[in-house]
């Protein structure tokens, strides 16, 4: 009986125990260094720990899961697995590179059945197919929201104590964050705003800033290879594309096995704060942004996020939030399905705990950086937690997952809609930290305000 991709990932991430960051640091400054050389990379991508937490990882079995995922025949790649990451735990590099072409070869060449609606959706949709498939867009867009500036700054700082929280237990399974842990409530180590999500939200802030309304892909794209010199996953593909000469849509697609993850919807709030109570051009917005290093349902995931937060700005109800949003992601993908699925699942829960365990079982099948578990999660934390970022922070770390884009964009939707509490916003104080030459500290009340001044410059 053969072993899938998704059972090896599911088998390792469920027996991980958690790196107790209380006392041990995080590797943001190793991970991030540039220059590393193609070898190095090559072996973190078999065998690496997440950078904040230390959660173990392996991105190319990653790939071959995202592809089961999309209904290819990953068989012949996935016994190549265990081999790769032996070599790359014992140092055999020069076996390790020819073993890594062998196992991309079979990863593309996979077979996949003829009969998948998914893939429907999963081609470079131009803007104006994407638009017509979204069910709110004839309806009014433009809503006048009040203390915007205060409200962006409640964002960004609700966003930023999300990840902080968040990158210190992502990547592990709930139940093994709290045999470490306990019930989380709080930061469990002094936090942390450096993380590799922010990152991309500054990119686009900058050419956005230089191109106004009239953005393109391509000016998100140059401002990539102008500051961003690491990256993971769909990214991290989507920067070699770039720099191989391939420019968006075709960046985020070309040979990206990752183009459902979590990439689009963990930065799509910076779409819906430059566009505070307009929730399609909030979604226009990410999808210009999300071709970039994705396709498909994983822009579609951005183009949620990026909803919920531009909602957020004129609503005071986070389920309302969540309902109304779904308004801006094409109508028929499968991204609209999952989300579907999940709110029609918390209106029938008992409790926010059974629907936990619901959503841990309904997608287990996906890798803990796809975009539909951890938006199972958002919708869970958004629905139950009584718009109070503590609850809501605490059951996402009952999620586990991907708990810092999970709470950046949890912390922003409630930052902008409720204010933040003093114990999330005073550790991290005013500043923003990024491995970003000339970015490399940045006050959160003066990025807020820019945000605002372009969001309302532009209009």
């Amino acid at each position: 009986m053969k072993t899938t991709a998704w059972e090896l990932e599911r088998n390792v991430r469920r027996s991980a125990v958690p790196l107790d960051r209380r006392t041990n640091p995080s590797a943001w400054l190793v991970q991030t260094e540039p220059g590393r050389s193609a070898d190095d990379i090559m072996v973190m991508l078999w065998d690496s720990t997440v950078p904040g937490s230390g959660a173990p990882e392996c991105l190319y079995r990653g790939a071959a899961q995202s592809l089961e995922n999309q209904g290819y025949d990953e068989s012949v790649a996935v016994t190549m697995i265990p081999e790769g990451i032996h070599l790359a735990r014992t140092g055999d590099i020069a076996s390790l590179r020819v073993l890594t072409a062998r196992y991309l070869e079979a990863l593309f060449a996979a077979p996949q059945p003829s009969d998948v609606p998914y893939l429907e959706f999963e081609r470079p949709f131009s803007w104006d197919e994407v638009l017509a498939l979204l069910p709110a867009a004839g309806t009014p867009q433009e809503e006048c929201p009040a203390n915007t500036v205060e409200k962006t700054w409640a964002g960004w700082v609700g966003q930023l104590a999300g990840g902080a929280f968040g990158t210190a237990i992502e990547g592990y399974v709930g139940e093994k964050i709290a045999e470490v842990y306990g019930d989380v409530h709080a930061y469990v180590t002094q936090p942390e705003t450096m993380n590799d999500d922010v990152v991309y939200e500054l990119a686009f802030l900058d050419a956005f800033e230089q191109n106004g309304r009239s953005l393109a892909s391509r000016d998100v794209a140059d401002e990539w290879l102008n500051q961003i010199t690491f990256g993971w996953s769909a990214e991290w593909v989507a920067i070699q594309n770039l720099r191989a000469g391939l420019v968006p849509p075709d960046s985020g697609s070309y040979r990206n096995p990752f183009v459902d993850w979590i990439g689009v919807q963990m930065r799509g709030m910076m779409a819906g704060m430059l566009a505070p109570g307009r929730p399609l051009e909030a979604a226009r917005l990410a999808f210009l942004d999300g071709v970039v290093s994705h396709s498909g349902n994983g822009v579609y995931g951005g183009m949620y996020a990026a909803a919920l937060t531009a909602l957020a700005y004129v609503r005071d109800d986070p389920r309302v939030v969540l309902v109304e949003a779904l308004g801006y992601v094409p109508q028929g993908s499968q991204y609209d399905g999952v989300v579907r699925e999940c709110l029609d699942t918390v209106t029938r829960m008992p409790d926010a705990l059974s629907a936990l365990a619901w959503a841990d079982k309904r997608f287990e099948q996906y890798n803990w950086i796809h975009a539909y578990p951890n938006v199972a999660a958002d919708i869970v934390a958004l629905w139950y937690g009584s718009a109070d970022m503590t609850r809501s922070f605490s059951l996402l770390a009952r999620a586990g997952l991907d708990v810092d884009c999970n709470a950046g964009l949890v912390g922003t939707v409630l930052g902008i809609m409720c204010g933040v509490q003093d114990q999330w916003a005073a550790p991290i104080g005013d500043r923003l930290e990024t491995y970003i030459a000339g970015k490399e500290e940045l006050s959160i009340r003066q990025l807020a305000e820019r945000t605002a001044r372009l969001a309302a410059d532009t209009r």
